[in-house]
């Protein structure tokens, strides 16, 4: 029989962004809680965020940023937590903030780690106890109180959150538990899809294009139907395509192929130039007494892979530069602006930043993040069905539910 700790009066689950947000809040209220993570060290997602430089907020907080299926929740959540309010609590740990395009929020140090360190240092400052390597296989709840089983012993608790996460980026510690968890306490499970995530196509020949980076703008078609567009960094792959653009429409992507709809992509390889500008501008280079071939001049404009791609596409009579025509031209720039790629899946929660779905909002407080059907349970971060955009807003979103959660414990 394992052997049973001391009753702990607060247990968080999950030292991620959430977890330790809601242990300093709550420890700076007078409580000791015990901090709970299953890897070896504490913020494993927020090191690698933004290339190790942690894109850690937006200044440009606004509700339509976010996505669940309980808007309201999101609006109730926000309210009074701002750029203001977050940036207060990261300056309370000698973390100041630096703005940049888009109202995006860095660490001054643009060092990921220094996030963690100075969250972990304040945590323990403040008398947060915080045990690595603890995997919780299962969690029951009798007679007011949370047991929490491990390898080793069952861990006890009066009040307990869980914020451990979402299933996206399993090898960065991402994976079900928590909503195994919850779901037990009698929660309901929002589905879950791959969110901020590469895409998978059917054609074969974005492999020649593997490496190329392009800012352009893609737009999705969804049986047919236009849907939306995004501006940005188009990188081909030898999967398929990704880049910044891509990853801001995969959340939708990733959506319509769970429902079976064909998705598309149009992309506008050179969105700076009108479709008159582009033309005339290969018109005037063309010079009618050279032999170059086509490759070749049109890698003026394009990287050598693309070029290839784009006379491929456009099937152009021409082999030589002298060759060339205003009809030719017009095949040319209408590929270079509406060359199309079929979406056969995302790359999955491997790769993904965050996850859709989660923990039915309906069933959590706004205002504390507690549950609504078992008292001194609570929920925040990643595992609530609330997915920010790209650019900070996901960390935004766990930093004010790791503090509301903090607050409420320590009433």
């Amino acid at each position: 029989m394992k052997p049973t700790s001391k009753r702990h009066d607060t247990v968080i689950i999950g030292a991620g962004a959430a977890g330790l947000c809601a242990a300093i809040t709550a420890a700076r209220e007078g409580l000791q809680p015990l901090l709970l993570e299953q890897n070896r060290e504490a913020g494993k997602k927020i090191r690698v965020s933004g290339n190790g430089k942690c894109n850690i907020g937006n200044a440009l907080i606004q509700a339509n940023r976010f996505h669940s299926q309980n808007p309201d929740f999101i609006h109730e959540t926000l309210q009074g937590f701002g750029r203001s309010r977050i940036e207060a609590f990261f300056l309370s740990i000698g973390l100041p903030l630096d703005e940049k395009e888009d109202g995006k929020l860095f660490p001054l140090s643009y060092e990921a780690s220094s996030v963690v360190a100075l969250l972990v240092d304040e945590a323990l400052r403040c008398g947060v106890k915080i045990r690595y390597g603890c995997r919780i296989s299962r969690l029951e709840h009798h007679n007011g109180t949370f047991l929490l089983h491990t390898a080793k012993e069952t861990i006890t608790a009066s009040k307990l959150l869980i914020a451990s996460g979402s299933v996206a980026a399993p090898k960065l510690g991402g994976n079900d538990s928590g909503y195994i968890f919850a779901q037990r306490m009698g929660h309901t499970l929002i589905p879950r899809h791959p969110a901020l995530v590469q895409l998978v196509t059917e054609e074969t020949w974005v492999k020649q294009c593997a490496g190329v980076k392009m800012n352009g703008v893609a737009k999705l078609y969804v049986n047919g139907t236009y849907t939306g567009e995004k501006r940005g960094d188009i990188l081909f792959t030898h999967y398929g395509i990704s880049g910044l653009a891509i990853l801001d429409l995969s959340r939708e992507v990733s959506l319509h192929l769970y429902a079976f709809d064909y998705c598309e992509l149009q992309l506008d390889l050179m969105p700076h130039f009108s479709k008159e500008k582009l033309t005339n501008l290969l018109m005037a280079n063309i010079r009618t007494n050279s032999d170059r071939e086509l490759e070749l001049w049109l890698r003026g404009i394009l990287p050598k892979k693309l070029a290839t791609t784009i006379i491929m596409h456009a099937s152009c009579k021409s082999k030589k530069e002298r060759e060339l025509n205003r009809k030719e031209i017009n095949k040319i720039v209408h590929t270079i602006k509406h060359l199309r790629l079929s979406i056969t899946q995302t790359r999955g929660f491997e790769y993904a930043e965050v996850a859709t779905g989660g923990i039915d909002t309906t069933e959590v407080d706004p205002q504390t993040m507690a549950s609504k059907l078992l008292s001194d349970l609570y929920f925040a971060g990643e595992i609530l069905d609330v997915d920010g955009d790209r650019g900070g807003f996901n960390f935004h979103f766990a930093w004010v539910s790791g503090i509301r959660a903090g607050q409420a414990l320590a009433k």
